[in-house]
């Protein structure tokens, strides 16, 4: 039986890259989207491909779902439940941007709000549900098998502890992200569920699209030790660490994904 991921805002960017680097592991996946179906599916068909190539049969079932709700939160974990019966790993990947960047002088609530609600409150509480369902799961599992080792991640930013006055709601959502995991590590500890966080960097996506040629000339100048951008694969890369059980004496961790960002420099 293979091993079930559940990937929030897995249709493209990041949480793509992340589907993609676990089907050639071997897992079988749920691709979380919110409203794209036509991305989900293309995901989903290139994790099949992806997990074929490397001699693994695997399934990536795509489940529509805005995790701002709480009974699209449950539809989302029903939906794993009823179509895989186990869930080992919980990616909670999906997160919006603001519409519209705006100085925190003049900034809305508005936007405040919706980011709030998807990047904050949406995680929390599906890991919520996560966490009961994997503590149900382990009691019969644990027994029957030494394979099932759950565990959350999170996927961040560095704008959690990184100013830009021009999108302050969003550097608070994700500041206040980071609290999740070690609030659900010191939990779920006594449960076997490892929990960490992936904080990655400028990462070449959609949603780092429209400001390629600042983030170009910053980083040609040395904003990063590692003078290139982030691509998908390489939070994929980070998340297959943890899915392979490579730090089973771990959790709560912070794992910076960010070509060395967070370094301090003189």
């Amino acid at each position: 039986m293979n091993r079930v991921a559940l990937i929030t805002g897995a249709s493209r960017g990041i949480g793509r890259g992340i589907a993609l680097e676990l089907a050639k592991l071997g897992y079988d996946l749920v691709v979380n989207y919110a409203g794209n179906v036509g991305a989900a599916e293309q995901t989903a068909r290139a994790c099949v491909g992806a997990g074929g190539a490397r001699g693994k049969v695997i399934r990536a079932e795509i489940c529509q779902a805005d995790i701002s709700q709480a009974a699209d939160r449950r539809k989302l974990v029903d939906f794993t439940r009823q179509t895989f019966g186990r869930l080992d790993l919980l990616v909670n990947n999906a997160g919006v941007a603001p519409n519209v960047r705006a100085d925190i002088l003049e900034a809305g609530e508005k936007s405040f709000d919706r980011l709030i609600a998807i990047n904050v409150k949406g995680p929390y509480f599906l890991t919520q549900l996560v966490a009961k369902w994997m503590i149900e799961q382990f009691g019969p599992l644990a027994v029957a098998s030494t394979e099932y080792c759950p565990k959350i991640v999170t996927v961040s930013s560095i704008s959690a502890y990184t100013a830009s006055t021009n999108r302050g709601d969003y550097c608070v959502s994700k500041a206040a992200l980071s609290m999740l995991t070690p609030l659900f590590a010191s939990r779920l500890a006594q449960h076997g569920i490892n929990v960490y966080e992936i904080r990655p960097g400028i990462i070449a996506t959609d949603m780092t699209r429209g400001v390629k040629e600042k983030y170009d000339k910053l980083i040609g100048e040395g904003l990063t030790p590692m003078r290139r951008w982030g691509v998908p694969e390489d939070i994929g890369k980070a998340v297959v660490a943890i899915a392979q059980d490579l730090f089973p004496f771990s959790t709560g961790e912070v794992i910076n994904v960010d070509g060395g960002f967070h370094l301090r420099r003189l």
